[in-house]
């Protein structure tokens, strides 16, 4: 049962990140910063949508957050995740998972601090219509 749980997580997060293109969204993205969408499927009044994010050597998503709970895979890379009261709450390598809660209280930015691009495979559970992530300016963090 656990396997096929987790291979169901997994195909659809895989299937979501085929399906997702254009730029990363966030306030202010750093360079090179891209999306591509693998699958997306709305039921109901919900969006599902699975996208691999790229975020290359020294740079960040931007500060953000989303309007539904976000669940993403490292590929590739190691991510570091900063709350809005500049505090690490996460620092995920290759083989991680990890959750982001969904609302204006919990803005963040995700950095790639590493040598190698930090590629991300992401679901997205939103409200039908909504978009991926919502700008936010930087809390008053000394880094972007």
């Amino acid at each position: 049962m656990r396997t096929s749980l987790r291979a169901a997580t997994t195909g659809a997060v895989v299937a979501a990140t085929v399906l997702a293109g254009g730029t990363a969204h966030a306030t202010p993205a750093g360079p090179g910063v891209t999306a591509k969408l693998i699958a997306q499927k709305t039921v109901g009044d919900t969006d599902y949508i699975v996208r691999e994010i790229t975020v290359p050597p020294g740079q960040a998503t931007g500060w953000h957050f989303h309007d539904g709970p976000l669940y993403g895979y490292v590929k590739q890379g190691t991510l570091s995740h900063f709350d809005s009261t500049c505090a690490s709450d996460g620092v995920y390598s290759k083989g991680s998972t990890l959750r982001e809660p969904a609302g204006p209280g919990n803005v963040h930015i995700g950095r790639n601090l590493g040598d190698v691009p930090l590629v991300l495979t992401v679901l997205y559970v939103l409200p039908h219509g909504a978009p991926f992530s919502e700008d936010a300016p930087n809390p008053g963090c000394p880094f972007q």
